[in-house]
């Protein structure tokens, strides 16, 4: 017994001994930033590679047991009036989404996409890991039963959870962790395309809005390398879509593309308005929210009667268009027809992407120019399939502005150099035009549409979020205009208030007094007797409301150069409740920049 003993405290102390040196092994390489940051994207790479193979398995499952099972019950291959049926398909894979969006409202429903960019570059990168599962679900259920919406997005997302989950567990800064997000994001990307560099474009553009470091750059490398060695371990080697091998023709063919540059630019805006106009006709809707997604389910069902092609992610139509099996008409309608899919399938709550809906729009964009191009000019073009292949490339870059993403995935897919010039061409004329055209991608139109300007950089994010009502002092002290300056001298003195409003008898804002106005007579007392606030008031006086943000208060103090505007009610009222001060929001915005940088926020 005794021996006994002594053996299990010796197995104890071994056991405890090495826990210690593990621990230090972890605070050691704590301190090696570099070395932390690359074992931890190597964790994440690992974890979202993994999610994904669950996701696309889970999205294989649903659309066997609800599209094709369901397709056989119903006998909707044999034509007729059983056609009539295909409706009740994506209806199915509503209903079954509406325990989730009970559950959890306002996280499964929709294009999430735009909160998630919201998330990561504004309020710290805290996602729920409740995100995996959701997002695994909810878009598996509406692509899988044929609702037209894409994986990428959500995939993206629950990349992007993998690596806030990491870095909340490894306890990693603000910025760490936004960049672990990043990171998953790209793997998450790398694995679904069996594209890694595009995955790296991808995060870099699109979740970091192009503000990066080197450190950052390699870990994101990192696991977008090791997220696509796993997929193609599982999967094998094969790309998304199997491109047929074309060729640059002729250098006056260059020209073409430039204009199809141009048709994909103008298509892509379309895409994004006619996207918001009917989420926004969705939303003014006076159904149970419950009720929405089903009935664009139904609606999606009713256009994919006459056009199956819409239906789903649509990856097997875009092999076709690259392959060119499809006749010129239907590549003209599916473009059209595809756009109000995939904005109905969104906009009315069902769950998923616009990846794969650009993808497909633009290859029936390329396609349908191609044929035009090619018989025209049957010596100097390639066929219809090189255009629909550059359509891919250039019309997601056009609709994300995110011409690099683009460029490297077609590259990635294809593996032919010779399609890049005119990729090039197409993809950069395609984003400048629709950015001309409009400012948002159809990733940041709701974010706009909430004041908030990603692209506006590290600064103009964090002043967004701060309202001139966290900031304003409400102790007003004001004046009416026959109050002597003498006085109103006094009260700037007692009270440490360097501009004064100036209000009528019934409280209404008439104008404003700085210490600039009374400074040149601040000595003579004969003149300060005679001289009244309303004699030296600014009447044009600049104001600010609650719901004003910091940076309409520094646009706002920069106009005239000057240190405290007015607070009134709302907009249009002369009813002064407050005032905020230059020096006030200097402070919020070094303290909410402190904040960020702990990963606070």
């Amino acid at each position: 017994m005794r021996k006994r003993q002594t053996a299990g405290y010796d197995v104890f102390h071994y056991l405890k001994r090495k826990s210690l040196q593990a621990f230090r092994m972890a605070e050691r390489l704590r301190t090696d930033e570099s070395t932390f940051l690359i074992l931890s994207s190597v964790v994440v790479g690992i974890l979202a590679a993994a999610a994904n193979i669950l996701f696309r398995s889970s999205l294989q499952f649903v659309h066997t047991f609800v599209f094709v099972y369901g397709s056989r019950l119903l006998g909707i291959a044999q034509g007729g009036w059983r056609r009539a049926l295909l409706p009740l398909l994506p209806m199915i894979g509503a209903l079954l989404l509406i325990p989730l969006s009970v559950y959890f409202p306002g996280e499964v429903n929709g294009y999430g996409f735009a909160r998630f960019l919201e998330t990561v570059n504004i309020k710290g990168g805290f996602l729920k890991f409740r995100n995996i599962a959701l997002k695994i679900i909810g878009p598996a259920l509406t692509i899988g039963s044929g609702g037209s919406a894409g994986v990428e997005g959500p995939i993206a997302i629950i990349g992007g959870t993998v690596g806030s989950t990491v870095g909340r567990f490894l306890k990693t800064s603000g910025n760490r962790t936004k960049l672990l997000i990043a990171a998953g994001s790209a793997a998450a990307i790398a694995a679904t395309f069996n594209a890694p560099i595009a995955g790296v474009m991808f995060s870099t553009e699109i979740v970091l809005l192009g503000d990066y470091e080197i450190a950052s750059f390699a870990a994101i490398v990192i696991a977008s390398g090791i997220a696509t060695v796993i997929s193609r371990g599982y999967y094998g080697a094969t790309p998304a879509f199997i491109v047929p091998q074309y060729d640059l023709v002729s250098v006056f063919e260059l020209p073409l593309y430039l204009v199809l540059g141009l048709i994909i630019g103008v298509t892509s805006v379309f895409y994004i308005r006619v996207f918001y106009r009917l989420k926004d006709e969705f939303d003014a809707l006076t159904l149970h929210p419950q009720i929405k997604p089903v009935l664009g389910a139904f609606l999606v069902g009713c256009l994919g009667i006459f056009l199956p092609q819409i239906m789903g992610n649509g990856y097997d139509f875009i092999e076709k268009a690259l392959h060119e099996n499809m006749l010129f008409p239907i590549l003209i309608l599916l473009v059209f027809f595809k756009i109000v899919a995939t904005s109905i399938t969104l906009g009315s709550g069902g769950a998923g992407g616009v990846f794969a809906p650009s993808l497909f729009i633009g290859a029936m964009i390329g396609g349908s120019f191609g044929y035009v191009a090619h018989t025209l000019f049957p010596h100097l073009t390639a066929t219809p399939g090189a255009y629909a292949t550059v359509g891919i490339g250039a019309f997601l870059a056009a609709a994300t502005h995110a011409p690099l993403t683009g460029i490297f995935l077609l590259f990635e897919m294809t593996g032919n150099y010779k399609i890049i010039v005119p990729l090039m061409f197409s993809a950069i004329i395609g984003t400048l035009i629709a950015k001309r055209l409009y400012h948002d991608s159809i990733d940041t139109v709701d974010l706009t549409r909430k004041g908030i300007e990603l692209h506006g950089g590290k600064e103009r994010n964090i002043m967004s979020r701060v309202k001139i009502a966290d900031v304003m002092v409400s102790d007003v002290v004001t004046v009416r205009p026959e109050t002597p300056l003498h006085r109103l001298i006094e009260l700037m003195i007692e009270r440490e208030r360097f501009y004064i409003p100036v209000v009528d008898a019934v409280g209404a804002l008439t104008g404003i007094v700085s210490i600039q106005d009374v400074r040149p007579v601040l000595l003579e007392e004969r003149v300060t007797r005679i001289v009244y606030a309303g004699d030296i008031a600014t009447e044009n006086v600049i104001v600010l409301t609650p719901e004003d943000d910091l940076n309409a208060a520094m646009e706002k103090f920069s106009l005239k150069d000057i240190d405290e505007i007015p607070v009134v009610t709302h907009v249009g009222s002369k009813s002064v409740i407050g005032m905020v001060r230059r020096k006030d929001v200097i402070e919020v915005y070094n303290r909410e920049v402190l904040k960020k940088e702990s990963g606070i926020a």
